[in-house]
């Protein structure tokens, strides 16, 4: 079984035969390609030849013994956990790595791209917290002859605050929902369709994979009411210290 790149490379197809050069030795043992595989990774599509154990072990001249064994475990998550166990239970003598330390470059560069991303979507959550200042001041104004006419009958300039800034919360509240309503529906087609393609020779995968993170999600919600929320400071504050008298001067 060879990777579908190294296929493509080597002008390989089902049946075709492969000569190999045994590393220990210089031997050539003549093999058939049985089958392709496409693991969604470059490197390994790239890079993988899978034989039997017992034709590997002739390759490299290394009969009855096998240099390395994969744990599969049920939860990525977990795979810490299990490697502490194993490295207990195995003793000094054997190296165990996780999935995540075999690729260390590649989550290096996602974990800079999510905080990147998180940094860019902070901004654009600033960008819509401005409009959100602009609309209040906006009402503030228009609402003078309103706000002056609360307060002469008794209302109380924190109460008339409060009223701006659940004003700008639900305008908050709308637009994030909206956000994450809409975010769903895009992650939803790119994890059914698969319609981004990535070019696998920089990125290592041939798709964007995507995966809904409730945390994130939280954090970002989280981010997203409180600069709302901040943004109500200003316009409130400007309706609640109005004077009465001046805003029903011209009335």
């Amino acid at each position: 079984m060879i990777g579908v790149e190294l296929a493509r490379f080597l002008g390989l197809r089902r049946g075709d035969p492969l000569r190999l050069i045994s590393p220990a030795d210089g031997k050539a043992h003549e093999l058939v390609v049985s089958g392709l595989f496409r693991s969604g990774m470059y490197e390994f599509d790239a890079g993988l030849i899978g034989v039997s154990l017992r034709r590997a072990q002739q390759l490299f001249a290394l009969p009855g013994t096998v240099t390395g064994v994969a744990v599969r475990v049920d939860q990525l998550e977990r795979a810490e956990a299990v490697k502490a166990q194993l490295a207990q239970a195995l003793g000094g003598a054997y190296l165990v790595k996780t999935w995540m330390e075999l690729n260390q470059t590649l989550f290096d560069a996602l974990k800079l791209e999510k905080i990147t991303m998180f940094v860019i979507l902070t901004l654009i959550v600033l960008v819509a917290a401005v409009n959100i200042v602009s609309t209040l001041i906006m009402m503030v104004i228009e609402k003078t002859r309103d706000i002056g006419i609360l307060k002469s009958i008794g209302a109380s300039s924190g109460s008339v605050g409060w009223i701006f800034t659940w004003q700008g919360l639900l305008i908050g509240a709308i637009g994030t929902t909206l956000g994450l309503a809409g975010a769903w529906l895009v992650v939803w087609l790119l994890d059914t369709y698969h319609f981004i393609q990535l070019p696998s020779t920089i990125y290592y995968l041939d798709h964007l994979p995507v995966r809904i993170e409730w945390a994130d999600w939280g954090v970002t919600v989280g981010a997203a009411m409180l600069i709302s929320l901040l943004a109500t400071v200003y316009p409130a504050r400007q309706a609640a210290r109005m004077n009465p008298v001046e805003a029903l001067r011209y009335e």
